[in-house]
């Protein structure tokens, strides 16, 4: 049987804690017991973990022995805004992929009421990526930065490999661009494997952006001739990305 697994809201070398919600949802709804064993991800690491104290508010867990886990996927997605209840699932999922770190762009097409509304969303989006995290049996969060004008965005972006998903891009595929980046040359320095994904709103990215995207060496790419709705198309790319990292 699987054993179940949590994010610690709090840890030290030794012990860790959940709190809020989720220590209700042990406490209340799985009637943990001091001496039952779980799975706690404390500081990145993954632990089998004793409980050793409960109570509405908090559970305890002293950490024992450090389990074998896999990496996050070294993609930051830079996923402009959409619709919310979109946005949210693309989030979900780009989550369960293992993306490594999420920046959310205020595209100039980006709804302006949307862009208005975005940054009292961003808990609400770490809450959610908190869950998919543990549903997909991550033993990380992935970053979720506050949203962002788009120049402003760019400044963060720190991996050798830039693609920018274009709707203008005919010919050069997702797969070429990773596979000319030799992204499947074996166990290499992670950050020589760790690149930037851009996808853009409804209707595309602007002129002015895709000259943006040029002045900070973006590379053009397509998934093919079909056109993807923005969740979609950071999905798609994501597993793509994934078979080649």
């Amino acid at each position: 049987m699987t054993r179940r697994r949590f994010i610690a809201d709090t840890f030290t070398p030794t012990s860790a804690s959940l709190t809020g919600e989720q220590a209700h949802h042990l406490a209340r709804v799985l009637r943990a017991q001091t001496g039952q064993q779980f799975d706690v991800v404390a500081n990145g690491f993954l632990h089998r973990a004793t409980v050793t104290a409960v109570s509405d508010n908090e559970v305890t867990f002293a950490l024992g022995e450090e389990l074998e886990t896999d990496a996050a996927l070294p993609v930051h997605l830079f996923l402009a805004v959409i619709k919310f209840d979109h946005y949210e699932w693309g989030l979900e999922k780009a989550t369960e992929l293992g993306a490594q770190r999420i920046t959310p762009v205020l595209a100039r097409r980006t709804e302006k009421h949307l862009a208005q509304a975005s940054a009292k969303r961003v808990e609400r989006w770490r809450r959610i990526t908190l869950e998919a995290a543990k549903q997909s049996r991550r033993s990380d969060l992935p970053d979720i930065d506050d949203p962002l004008p788009l120049a402003a965005a760019l400044k963060l972006a720190q991996a050798p490999h830039r693609l920018l998903l274009a709707e203008t891009e005919q010919d050069n595929t997702l797969a070429n661009a990773l596979r000319a980046g030799n992204m499947q040359d074996g166990p290499a320095a992670e950050h020589s494997h760790a690149l930037c994904f851009a996808v853009g709103p409804q209707g595309g990215w602007t002129q002015d952006e895709m000259q943006l995207f040029t002045r900070e060496s973006w590379q053009p790419v397509t998934l093919g001739p079909r056109i993807l709705r923005a969740e979609t198309a950071a999905i798609a790319a994501l597993s793509i990305c994934s078979a080649f990292l």
